[in-house]
């Protein structure tokens, strides 16, 4: 017994004075990453939910607005000598977002002429003084809406609306005609049109619901699985939307916390706010890495009890485990599969390690596939911003140009044909500078003639609208790629070329694209200032290289590998290269 009491004393001051501190800090550090783990998963949901509120906000807003154009283009064809059939009849395809269809009221209520729903409008005529509708005394001498300042009205939004037939609300958009000396109104349902605008947002089967408000606090749309008949008027978000302002919060209700987002939609007064339980957003996978880091307590403490058999069997290969875990910490995740040997407790530890990185590689891959989801959804509002400015803004200009020619052949003063001409050059300059902002936004081009083509006329209008030369090559037999192939590569030159443009302070630039039997090339090369390039992509971000990082992104979700070269006052090279499998 004399003899063991040593082995002991020993025993018990290594567990003192190394493990019990290790085993503590152990649980600090699991515990902690899980905390870490969950309020960087918790700040992702909230900014998710966030640009998702106010991209839906927008897309309303969107919708409205073309609602106004349309009651505003009928006021402007009643000021014209035509019959109230003539009109319809002009706007037919316009009347299709108001599905409670269209009329015309004299400034008294009376109902003049409508399109259909003959009940309601026959309702709404004998209720039209105690509605919220257009008068005489509604004008917008300031509106920047280009039909608007033409009839001289604001448009006027009423309060929902419920129609004692169908029992369905609309909200009714109207606007008073002077020289006709009637109101046009369009009645649509609320319900209908946020179903419609939020799907593609919201689809079917998700954890978000959706609350869409009046200024008067009263739900226009409800949807999701929290769904209430009402909300309480303390209700989060619900004051701030209405107060012009979003954002989100987080809200603790019961043993859960709820994202709450919250944006205005400013034309109406109306407040959409947006709520779910962030736990529900985390994937399983997500969900067991957070536990992950707490296997490595049930494993130390079997090392514990192994140290009783040989301590060489377990510090040496801890020591090499955390060498490592450190390499694991740098990104490096396959220096932790290389076996460190051991006791089969320290297999083990090394085991989960390993699988621990898998699921942080797999949770990475997520966050790979959600920064595909916001290009593919950069992309898709740049289709339909480009879409909205041909199909509305420039056809307005033009409409502009055209009355501007018409009141130049009747000025005869020459002053005013002078300032009537020069009003048409710079509408005709708007005109272009809106049609190469259009080609920017969408690139017909390339969805039209292919990537070569479409590559081809950016570099001349980067030559034509800078001061700088830019030379396209192309070599190799052109074939087609996919359409998200071909859209990455063609925004990577576009911004790369634009990088150019803005910071190389360049002369001449060069662009290449090379047809190789496997891959395709693709080369933006200048003689400019140059910079130093960052050793690592994860560097990109803390030195300011968004764009950089952003080229980056982009050929990673086509499989494409990125090279940069560049040095202080020897030009830049960049280089995609994309490999293709052989038939």
């Amino acid at each position: 017994m004399k003899h063991l009491l040593p082995n002991w004393r020993g025993l018990t001051q290594l567990f003192a004075v190394t493990i019990l501190p290790l085993t503590l800090l152990l649980l600090v550090i699991a515990f902690g990453s899980v905390n870490m783990h969950q309020q960087d998963m918790r700040a992702l949901v909230g900014e998710r939910d966030e640009r998702a509120v106010q991209s839906s906000a927008a897309a309303l807003e969107s919708e409205l607005h073309h609602r106004v154009a349309t009651i505003n283009s009928m006021a402007v064809l009643a000021s014209e000598d035509l019959t109230f059939e003539e009109i319809f009849a002009t706007t037919n395809d316009l009347a299709n977002d108001f599905n409670g269809e269209i009329a015309f009221l004299d400034s008294s209520g009376r109902l003049l002429a409508n399109t259909g729903n003959d009940s309601f409008w026959g309702w709404v005529s004998k209720n039209a003084q105690s509605l919220s509708l257009a008068s005489p005394s509604d004008t917008s001498p300031f509106g920047d809406d280009a039909t608007a300042l033409s009839t001289g009205r604001e448009p006027v939004f009423s309060d929902p609306i419920l129609d004692p037939n169908s029992r369905q609300s609309f909200v009714i958009i109207s606007v008073y005609s002077a020289s006709r000396d009637a109101i046009v109104a369009g009645a649509f349902s609320p319900k209908t049109l946020a179903a419609e605008t939020l799907s593609a947002t919201y689809p079917a089967g998700s954890h978000v619901t959706i609350y869409l408000l009046d200024k008067s606090r009263r739900l226009l749309f409800v949807s999701g699985a929290l769904t209430q008949e009402s909300l309480e008027p303390n209700h989060p978000g619900v004051t701030e939307a209405l107060q012009g302002e979003s954002g989100v919060l987080y809200v603790k209700k019961e043993n859960t916390e709820h994202v709450v987002a919250y944006s205005p939609i400013e034309s109406t007064g109306w407040a959409l706010i947006t709520e779910e339980e962030w736990e529900m957003v985390i994937s399983p996978s997500l969900q067991l890495t957070q536990m992950a880091p707490l296997v490595m307590v049930p494993a130390f403490i079997l090392a514990l009890i192994a140290i009783w058999f040989g301590a060489k069997q377990i510090v040496q290969p801890l020591q090499k485990l955390e060498s490592k875990a450190a390499a694991l910490a740098w990104g490096d995740f396959e220096a932790i599969k290389e076996s460190v040997g051991g006791i089969l407790e320290v297999q083990h530890l090394q085991m989960e390690l390993a699988e621990m990185s898998r699921k942080v590689q797999a949770a990475q891959n997520g966050l790979h596939d959600y920064i595909g989801a916001i290009t593919s959804a950069q992309e898709e509002e740049r289709m339909r911003l480009a879409r909205e400015l041909h199909d509305e803004t420039i056809q307005s200009v033009i409409a502009l140009k055209q009355r501007v020619q018409l009141a130049e052949k009747l000025v005869k003063d020459q002053n005013g044909k002078r300032s009537l001409q020069e009003l048409e050059g710079l509408a005709e300059q708007t005109v272009e500078n809106l049609r190469r902002l259009i080609r920017a936004l969408r690139p017909i081009y390339l969805e039209d003639l292919g990537l070569v083509t479409a590559l081809d006329m950016l570099a001349r209008e980067t030559a034509q609208n800078n001061h700088l030369t830019v030379d396209f090559q192309k070599s190799g037999e052109e074939r087609r790629l996919s359409r998200e192939e071909e859209l990455s590569l063609y925004r990577i030159a576009q911004e790369a070329l634009s990088n150019v443009v803005k910071h190389s302070k360049a002369a001449h630039a060069d662009l290449k694209i090379s047809f190789e039997i496997s891959e395709i090339i693709m080369e933006v090369s200048d003689n400019g200032n140059g910079f130093i390039v960052p050793k690592s992509p994860t560097e990109f971000a803390p030195n300011g290289h968004f764009g950089l990082m952003g080229l980056h992104e982009r050929a990673d979700l086509i499989g494409a590998r990125l090279e940069l070269e560049s040095a202080l006052g020897t030009g830049t090279r960049l280089k995609v290269v994309l490999s293709e499998a052989l038939p």
